[in-house]
């Protein structure tokens, strides 16, 4: 990794061992940084606190070795990112303003990719994840990760009868709890049906009666005006003498066709003269026939009012006009079928509810005898490490337990409680010694335990879900002596099957390591890019000297950090 302008680090590379790297140095010279650093190119949260004064952004480079067909490879690749040799390179960025970027492969990449990627790469251990570890639903979640496929299948079924439970129950208590306002929409739908049914409304019907009542009203000015115009295109049948159109146009076209033979031009006026008599004749036809048709009844007219008002009681009611009070006397009958349905439907989720519940049930019960078995298999691979760890007589036991609960689910002839993961509660109990009661590990458990307590089971998980790199944080605070060595022979030896990363203030720990950095800070108070050394031979023993007795050039010291490495040599 390349850091640069994160907290106290100015400019550094780190350089860490495909084994065993520790990382040391004096409290404040930047060890956490490094911690800080891995976590943001694992997709951190990007806190701009972290930006070094004066700087305008913080940059973290790493390149991760990784074969192409690696899970991380194949994830990366799919999001356009591509291998450098075998390898990946990944950045991120965050200015001072707290805009973060990353990039991964050369292609610039959410940060939730770089998250999604850490799932396969690393499994970060620091002070807060032995405290997350006291949590019994985080006890649970690891117990789940170490039994794999043999808690894996029953969960999963579990979780799809319980997502199917949950959607059941909600939609039952939304019908059965909104029965009141239902019953009154359903009786408002029937009043309205039934009043449109009552008038039983026409399609285009208001149209048609506006235009019969607007001709009824003015019946005589119609046949008046009929009438009349009658008698300008036909004559007047009391007045022989009268002229008419009809008349004088006749004439007028006789006068013509006399002479027609001598000049076409007249000819043809001759013609549409013709042509007009005959449409003289079919318009006053049509009003003859018109003024006898003509209907004047007012009771006829009262009866085409009548209908009118209803029709408007009803467009004012359920639409602008009558196609859309049918429209919505359509929408309201299927709606009230729905409502009136739901009865049946309250019957059938019941007892598709009660089925549920027995279902989930019975998956729940596989569920806990999964999660029991894998229980005492887990407990004790963590006792056999807890052995190897200065802890001879210890015993780790998991407790796997239901609460009560009457409106739960039956599981051992018992009603508890369950939730979307089962009905189980897991915790990690302790034993530090033989006549203790095992005690929660929060309770029983003191700092130095709980830190070998965490690494035992991170040993444990090795075994059954390995990843490339384990980092641990200081997980061996609270831990000296003979204790502290025994942890960092266990860190050496999960190094043998990954790489493994520990800040650590103990030279015990440190001794095991096959590669030693040491973070030093410069006179001005910043971490350089000379500021992170790999120590060999002299260096080293030096510094192992310096975190046993806090001085360098002690002879005691620096005998007994020889012993130390010639101690972890051996071993290896």
């Amino acid at each position: 990794m390349r850091i640069r302008s994160l907290g106290v680090i100015d400019d550094a590379v780190v350089e860490l061992s495909p084994g065993f790297t520790a990382v040391t140095g004096e409290t404040g010279a930047g060890k956490t940084m490094v911690v800080t650093s891995l976590g943001l190119l694992l997709g951190g949260r990007a806190d701009p606190a972290l930006v070094r004064i004066g700087a305008k952004a913080a940059v973290v480079e790493g390149r991760i070795t990784m074969s192409a067909d690696a899970p991380a490879a194949v994830r990366a690749q799919e999001a356009g990112a591509e291998l450098d040799d075998g390898a990946l390179l990944v950045s991120r960025t965050i200015s001072a303003e707290g805009r973060s970027r990353a990039h991964v492969g050369g292609r610039s990449v959410p940060v939730g990719l770089l998250a999604e990627l850490a799932d396969d790469l690393v499994a970060v251990h620091g002070q807060t994840d032995q405290q997350g570890l006291l949590r019994p639903a985080r006890q649970r979640q690891a117990l789940d990760r170490y039994a794999g496929d043999a808690v894996a299948v029953p969960h999963a079924k579990y979780a799809a009868a319980y997502r199917r439970l949950r959607t059941v129950a909600v939609e039952l208590d939304e019908l059965t709890t909104r029965a009141r306002e239902r019953a009154q929409e359903a009786d408002l739908l029937r009043f309205g049906l039934d009043e449109i049914a009552a008038v039983d409304p026409r399609a285009g019907e208001d149209v048609e009666l506006a235009a019969e009542a607007e001709r009824l009203g003015h019946a005589e000015a119609l046949a008046s005006a009929a009438s009349v115009a009658h008698a300008a295109l036909a004559g007047n049948p009391e007045d022989p003498e009268s002229l008419d159109a009809n008349t004088l146009v006749a004439g007028a076209h006789r006068a013509l066709d006399a002479v027609r033979s001598h000049d076409p031009a007249l000819a043809v006026l001759a013609e549409r003269i013709g042509e007009i008599g005959i449409l003289l004749g079919d318009v006053a036809g049509e009003l003859a026939g018109y003024a006898d048709n003509l209907d004047a009844d007012p009771l006829r007219l009262s009866a085409v009012e009548e209908r009118r008002a209803a029709l408007t009681q009803l467009t004012r009611k359920y639409g602008e006009d009558v196609g859309a009070v049918l429209a919505w006397a359509q929408d309201g009958a299927a709606r009230l079928t729905e409502l009136e349905g739901d009865d049946d439907r309250i019957g059938e989720l019941t007892a598709e509810r009660d089925a549920l519940r027995d279902e989930l049930a019975g998956r729940a019960q596989a569920l806990t005898d999964a999660r029991t078995e894998a229980a005492k298999r887990f407990a004790d691979a963590v006792t056999d490490e807890l052995a190897s760890l200065a802890m001879p007589h210890a015993r780790v036991t998991i407790d796997v337990r239901q609460t009560e609960d009457p409106e739960g689910v039956e599981v051992g002839g018992r009603l508890v409680a369950y939730g979307a993961s089962g009905v189980d509660e897991v915790e990690l109990l302790l034993a530090p010694h033989p006549g203790a009661q095992p005690r929660p590990i929060a309770k029983g458990a003191s700092g130095g335990e709980l830190s070998r307590v965490m690494l035992a089971v991170e040993v444990v998980f090795a075994g059954s879900d390995p990843v490339p790199t384990y980092l641990f944080d200081e997980v061996d605070a609270g831990v000296g002596g003979k204790a502290a060595v025994e942890v960092g022979r266990r860190l050496a030896k999960l190094a043998k099957s990954a790489q493994v990363i520990v800040v650590t203030h103990l030279p015990q720990v440190a001794a095991f390591a096959d590669r030693q950095l040491l973070v030093e800070k410069t006179v001005d108070g910043s971490v350089t890019r000379s500021g992170v050394t790999v120590l060999e031979g002299e260096d080293r023993v030096r510094e192992l000297s310096r975190m046993l007795a806090g001085q360098e050039d002690s002879e005691t010291a620096r005998a007994h950090a020889e012993e130390l490495l010639a101690a972890a040599r051996s071993d290896a």
